[in-house]
C-alpha cells in the first residue's frame, strides 16, 4: 500500500481527535515507540523511542540520539478538525422526530454537513469499579443527517443564506418511538452498559468515502484533510528516521481548530513539561535544556490555502500556492506564522537537500486569514520557527481536496529535517 493509500485509510478510521491520536500511537507503537505516562517517572535512555499521551487526544514522541542528550528538532501539528459536538443533554423528541442538539467546535463551512449520511463518534468516561475509564466509540453507520429546508420555503439559500447552528444544525436520527434509543446504540457500540456512561465527548462526522480523482488521479478528497495530513505524514517520517545530532521529537496537539488554550493544545505546558522532563532523565542540567530549546529548531505543520479555481482574486498575486507544487512555506507580518527569514531559509535549504519543491504563501493584505498552533507554542517553548503546510481546497469543510502528489513531498522534507 502505498502513503497515499495508508493516510486515506488513516484518515477515514479518524473521525475525531482521540481516533486520530489512537491510531497516530499504533504507528508509533509498531516501530518500537514505549508509552510513557506523566503520572510515573520517567525513564529515559539514549537511543531510544518514547511517546506520551494526554486527554487521549494529543500525544508527543521522540527519539533520542544513541549519543544522548541533544538540542531538539520539533516538527508540531493537530488532531482536531472542525465539527459539530453533541452537547451533555443531546436528545430532543419534540414533535414527530428525536433530533441531535449540537454545538459548533471550530469554524466550519455549515453548508457542506447538509443532506449527507453523518455518523456519531468520539470518547465515554465509563464507570469501571469505583474509578473511570475511557473507551472510544464509533457508530461506523450512517446513522443522522441535518436536512435542508426546501428551496420553497428558504428562497435566500443561494444568495448567502446565514444558518443558525441551534436550530437548522440540529441532526434527524430518527422517529419520536425512538426517543432514548440513541444512547443504548452508543452503549453497545462501545461494549459497555448504558447505566456506566458518566460521561461523552461526542462529535458527527461525514460518511463520505475518501477519493482519488481527476486528470492523472492529481487529486483526493476526504474529510478533515485539515489537518490529519500534516499530522500522519509527521509522524510516518519520524518513524521512518534515525535519530543522529538532536532529539528528533513530534508533537500532535489537539484544540487548535479553537484557539488551542487547553492542557492538550499548543497552547499549554504539554510541550515544555516533555522537553524537561524527558532532559531530566536523561541527567541534563536546567541550563542544558534551555540551552537545547534555544538551540533548537520548530516546524509548525498546518494545511494552507491553495487558489481556488473559480476565485484566484481571493489570493495575493505574488505568493499563492497551487496542489502538487510542493510544501509550502507561510509568511504572516503581524506572526499570526512564525516564518522569518532565517528559519525560511533553513526550511527552504532542508527541501532543497530532500528535493522537494517549495512554494511560499501570504495572504491579501486587506483579507486577514487565520492562524495556526506554531506561535502559540512557541510562546512556552522559545525556538527558531517555521510555519509550513500543504495547498488545499474547502478548508474547514466537511469534504476537502488535496494534492496526491504533495504528501510525499512533506513526509521526504521531513525525514530530511531529522536526518
Amino acid at each position: 500500500m502505498d502513503q497515499l493509500e495508508r493516510f486515506l485509510t488513516f484518515a477515514e478510521q479518524s473521525p475525531t481527535a482521540f481516533h486520530a491520536a489512537a491510531n497516530l500511537v499504533e504507528m508509533l507503537e509498531e516501530k518500537g515507540f514505549q508509552r510513557l505516562k506523566e503520572t510515573d517517572p520517567w525513564f529515559v535512555d539514549a537511543g531510544g523511542k518514547y511517546y506520551v499521551m494526554r486527554n487521549d487526544s494529543a500525544l508527543i514522541a521522540f527519539a533520542v540520539p544513541e549519543t544522548g542528550f541533544a538540542a531538539f528538532r520539533i516538527a508540531a501539528a493537530h488532531s482536531d478538525s472542525p465539527a459539530f459536538k453533541l452537547k451533555r443533554h443531546f436528545e430532543d423528541a419534540s414533535g414527530d422526530y428525536v433530533r441531535l442538539n449540537v454545538e459548533k467546535y471550530g469554524g466550519m463551512i455549515m453548508s457542506t454537513w447538509m443532506d449527507r449520511p453523518l455518523s456519531i463518534a468520539g470518547r465515554l468516561a465509563v464507570r469501571e469499579g469505583d474509578g473511570i475509564t475511557t473507551r472510544l466509540v464509533n457508530l461506523d453507520r450512517d446513522a443522522v443527517l441535518i436536512p435542508n429546508l426546501p428551496i420553497h420555503f428558504n428562497r435566500e439559500v443561494n444568495q448567502g443564506f446565514a444558518f443558525d447552528p441551534q436550530t437548522d444544525m440540529m441532526a434527524l436520527y430518527g422517529s419520536a418511538e425512538q426517543k432514548g434509543r440513541l444512547m443504548r446504540e452508543i452503549a453497545e457500540a462501545a461494549g459497555v452498559a448504558e447505566e456506566d456512561i458518566l460521561g461523552h465527548d461526542l462529535f458527527l462526522y461525514g460518511r463520505l468515502n475518501a477519493t482519488v480523482w481527476g486528470a492523472e488521479d492529481a487529486y483526493f478528497s476526504c474529510g478533515r484533510i485539515d489537518d490529519l495530513e500534516c499530522a500522519w505524514a509527521a509522524v510516518t517520517a519520524l518513524t521512518e528516521s534515525t535519530a543522529r545530532d538532536a532529539v528528533q521529537v513530534c508533537a500532535v496537539f489537539d484544540n487548535e481548530e479553537v484557539g488551542s488554550g487547553s492542557r492538550q493544545g499548543a497552547d499549554s505546558g504539554f510541550l515544555y513539561d516533555t522537553l524537561t522532563r524527558m532532559g531530566f532523565a536523561l541527567g541534563a542540567s536546567d541550563g542544558e535544556i534551555r540551552a537545547a530549546v534555544a538551540g533548537g529548531f520548530m516546524v509548525s505543520a498546518d494545511n494552507a490555502h491553495a487558489v481556488h479555481p473559480n476565485h484566484p482574486e481571493k489570493y495575493d498575486k505574488q505568493n499563492r500556492v497551487y496542489m502538487n507544487k510542493g510544501v509550502v512555506i507561510k509568511h504572516n507580518a503581524s506572526q499570526k506564522y512564525t516564518t522569518d527569514a532565517v528559519s525560511c531559509a533553513r526550511f527552504a535549504l532542508i527541501c532543497e537537500k530532500a528535493g522537494v519543491p517549495v512554494q511560499h504563501f501570504a495572504n491579501r493584505s486587506d483579507l486577514p486569514g487565520g492562524s495556526t498552533l506554531g506561535h502559540l507554542s512557541n510562546t512556552h517553548v522559545s525556538m527558531e520557527s517555521v510555519d509550513i503546510g500543504l495547498a488545499q481546497l474547502a478548508m474547514h469543510s466537511l469534504y476537502e481536496t488535496a494534492g496526491t502528489a504533495d504528501l510525499g513531498y512533506l513526509i521526504a522534507a521531513l525525514k530530511e529535517f531529522w536526518s
